[in-house]
């Protein structure tokens, strides 16, 4: 588990850390948790999943990010996460989260995850995934957020390493007065993967922002359809939706933004592009020792990183 959790970009030393609150969850079986001062992690295995609440005490600054490990080390299964978060008035913390599926063929990973952001507080969550190379897993997230005052959320979700398989993400937020809800999403689809975001930032308080960025890589036969709905409820309220696409070979991309805005004093924007590689960029990295798939792969992991 340990060896999948450093291919997804963790360190396993971290969760040894006394100082550093963790938990790690295989299947429906809790290996290790780790508590500050400050900050409880309750986690109860059932026999349909593992339920996990965290809570941050008010006006606790929580110096190093909290780290999660979920993932299954078998080829078959299903793992189903309930989990809350809890950020009390005036904290701030951040979360690292790894997921890791090394040898998924047959194999379901659900997230049902419900966040309370408190007035002035600020949460950064950032999932990193890990799949082995058949792309036989499903990884369905569903997350529901609340934004409270002047409170601040982050989330950041990255799927490009290993097969994508299947992938359907459900994200909504209700962000109150000068709160604000950030949502970035990278995956890298292939073969038949299948990509599916839908997002919707409701901006319901006077000052509220939103902002989403997504950016997708799909080829050979991958398909990714991309939804977001930014709704601009209250005076002041702005919010921003940006979406790139890139689709190689027979890959299918789609992307539908939806604005809906009503007050008259509320702004929401998008952009989106879907295309190829660019043939400078290409012809540049050919010109200096690439070949072309090498080529692609280095301006497709440049697009990741934007």
């Amino acid at each position: 588990m340990l060896d999948a959790y450093e291919k997804a970009g963790g360190r396993p030393d971290v969760l040894e850390a006394r100082r550093v609150a963790s938990a790690v969850i295989h299947a429906h079986d809790v290996l290790a948790v780790n508590e500050i001062e400050g900050v409880t992690i309750e986690t109860e295995a059932r026999e349909g999943g593992v339920r996990a609440r965290i809570n941050v005490a008010p006006g606790t600054k929580v110096e190093h990010p909290v780290h999660l490990c979920f993932g299954v080390t078998a080829s078959e299964g299903l793992q189903v996460i309930d989990s809350e978060f809890e950020i009390g008035e005036g904290a701030e913390v951040g979360f690292l989260a790894h997921c890791t599926f090394p040898n998924a063929v047959e194999l379901k990973h659900v997230m049902d995850a419900r966040i309370h952001v408190g007035p002035g507080a600020t949460m950064r969550y950032r999932e990193a995934h890990y799949h082995g190379p058949e792309g036989g897993i499903e990884v369905l997230p569903t997350t529901h957020a609340q934004v409270d005052e002047d409170g601040r959320l982050e989330i950041e979700f990255d799927l490009t390493e290993g097969r994508v398989g299947r992938m359907a993400i459900e994200f909504d937020a209700d962000v109150a007065a000068n709160g604000v809800a950030e949502l970035v999403s990278r995956a890298y689809g292939s073969a038949d993967d299948d990509i599916s975001v839908n997002e919707i930032v409701r901006l319901n308080g006077e000052g509220a922002r939103g902002f989403t960025k997504t950016r997708v890589a799909v080829r050979d036969q991958a398909k990714s359809e991309i939804t977001t709905t930014a709704e601009g409820n209250a005076p002041g309220a702005r919010g921003h939706m940006d979406c790139t696409e890139i689709v190689r070979g027979r890959a299918e991309a789609r992307n539908v933004p939806i604005v809906v805005v009503r007050d008259d004093r509320a702004r929401v924007t998008h952009e989106a592009a879907i295309g190829s590689v660019g043939k400078k960029e290409l012809e540049t990295l050919m010109a200096r020792g690439l070949d072309e798939e090498q080529a692609v792969d280095v301006i497709i992991r440049g697009m990741l990183r934007g």
